[in-house]
């Protein structure tokens, strides 16, 4: 699964790296303990609003992680949804909608996962690339029935994290692990255009494994409140 990960690049690194063309929001701090709930950057594709047959754009907004699906009478679903399962995503009513039209990427430094011993410990570790890695995502956006429709904060982005069976290094921490997509399938995954289901389908299981590298890491890191440098040092 993906439960935290460590996000620190700048929205400038950010557009350089995934070619985004338009900013919305305010940048965030680095975190170095991201977690479920919290806002996030993400990086998709779609036209500008107001703007009806216009093409799409790429850009870098911020959301938050959970995702709320837009018939959900409770926002409060989304800390339920931090992860989807990819190999589910075309059935299942809570992201179906989102992965024919929806897709996003969440760039991380690594992520977080926790292996349990034999005596029923869980030990912290770090996995991580070369660079930065783009987690395949969807995301949704949920109207706030109290808000009126001019209201700036009437639609809520939310977004959540695929998963896949993990093999290679992250199999030995945990059976699952984020959906790792590499530069060459950045473009189609996040091109709108692409909503046939079967096509989706086919194009996550065509994604290649991610070759990680995981160390171990201290358990400070196990209280979402704890964000700082040192988190992300080996043991």
């Amino acid at each position: 699964m993906c439960g935290r990960y460590a996000s620190t690049v700048t929205d400038q690194e950010l557009r350089s790296l995934f070619d985004v063309v338009e900013t919305v929001g305010d940048p965030l701090p680095p975190s170095y303990n991201v977690a479920p709930t919290q806002t996030v950057r993400v990086v998709l594709e779609r036209a500008p609003k107001g703007e009806p047959g216009a093409e799409p754009v790429r850009q870098l907004r911020s959301a938050r992680w959970g995702l709320v699906p837009s018939w959900a009478k409770d926002p409060k679903i989304g800390n339920r949804m931090i992860n989807a399962r990819c190999e589910t995503i075309t059935e299942k009513p809570s992201f179906k909608a989102a992965a024919s039209r929806r897709r996003c990427i969440l760039p991380a430094d690594g992520y977080f996962e926790w292996q349990k011993r034999e005596d029923g410990t869980k030990v912290p570790y770090f996995l991580h690339g070369d660079g930065v890695l783009a987690m395949a995502g969807l995301y949704e956006l949920w109207p706030d029935p109290d808000l009126p429709d001019d209201h700036p904060d009437k639609w809520l982005w939310t977004v959540t994290v695929l998963t896949t069976e993990a093999t290679d290094a992250a199999g030995q921490i945990h059976e699952r692990c984020p959906l790792v997509l590499p530069p060459s399938f950045l473009d189609v995954w996040l091109d709108p255009a692409l909503t046939d289901r079967d096509d989706v389908d086919a194009l996550v299981a065509s994604v290649p494994e991610p070759h990680l590298h995981p160390y171990e890491v201290g358990t400070e890191v196990n209280n979402p409140r704890n964000n700082r440098p040192e988190l992300l040092e080996p043991v």
